[in-house]
């Protein structure tokens, strides 16, 4: 199961994109709405914000109700997906700049604040490392950053208990059995997922500090760190 499943050009493409994301992701919105809320415990009216794996568009779109000062660079490598973001994001797209491509695509920056929204755990560990590092080194002294993403215990069975909770997930929100197994399977065999503490480890192996714990669904984590 990805997390930026892939687009269709069909109109309602954007709102049929948002809906799908959101059965997967428990408390969805609401993630988007702390994320913001703790964004802004430590930023000013005004600022510069970096979104790391804004395809799509939902949090941008979240962030720029919450603070009609602030100011966006999305980065994402996909056209599809920011092309999804631009029509979702209406008026507010005139306050987002897009930059295709990874994390060596954003500006310099220094940005005020960042986040990385279901999209770190589709990294393998050493890349995971390397694009935090980018990240922080794009950041303000003391700026937060917000991260989620699929992140739970591997060992002693625990890998396939929260698979399976996963998977019972899905399968309450109306989605067939079958198409929720093959979900769980392919991200077993494919995602590069790391246990919690692994995830912490290597956010502060990269310079950031103070990393708190916000957000926790099944197979889900968020934390929110200071650079």
């Amino acid at each position: 199961m990805g997390m930026k499943p892939a687009p269709t050009t069909e109109p309602g493409a954007a709102a049929d994109y948002a809906e799908r994301v959101a059965r997967h992701v428990p408390g969805l919105h609401d993630l988007h709405r702390m994320t913001a809320l703790l964004l802004a415990e430590r930023v000013p009216d005004s600022v510069q914000v970096l979104v790391l794996g804004a395809g799509g568009g939902m949090e941008l779109r979240a962030f720029a109700a919450a603070q009609p000062g602030w100011r966006f660079d999305g980065v994402d490598p996909s056209p599809d997906m920011i092309t999804q973001a631009r029509d979702i994001l209406g008026p507010d797209g005139g306050r987002v700049t897009f930059h295709q491509g990874y994390i060596d695509t954003a500006p310099d920056g220094p940005f005020d604040g960042a986040t990385c929204l279901l999209t770190l755990h589709f990294l393998p560990r050493e890349e995971r490392l390397r694009t935090l590092r980018a990240l922080h080194r794009r950041l303000r002294p003391g700026a937060p950053f917000v991260m989620a993403h699929h992140s739970f215990p591997l060992e002693g069975g625990q890998q396939d208990l929260w698979l399976m909770r996963n998977a019972a997930w899905l399968i309450s929100g109306g989605m067939s059995e079958v198409q929720a197994m093959a979900g769980m399977t392919t991200m077993k065999e494919r995602l590069p997922v790391l246990p919690p503490e692994e995830d912490v480890a290597l956010v502060r192996a990269a310079g950031f500090s103070d990393v708190q714990l916000f957000y926790a669904a099944f197979t889900f984590k968020g934390w929110i760190a200071c650079a």
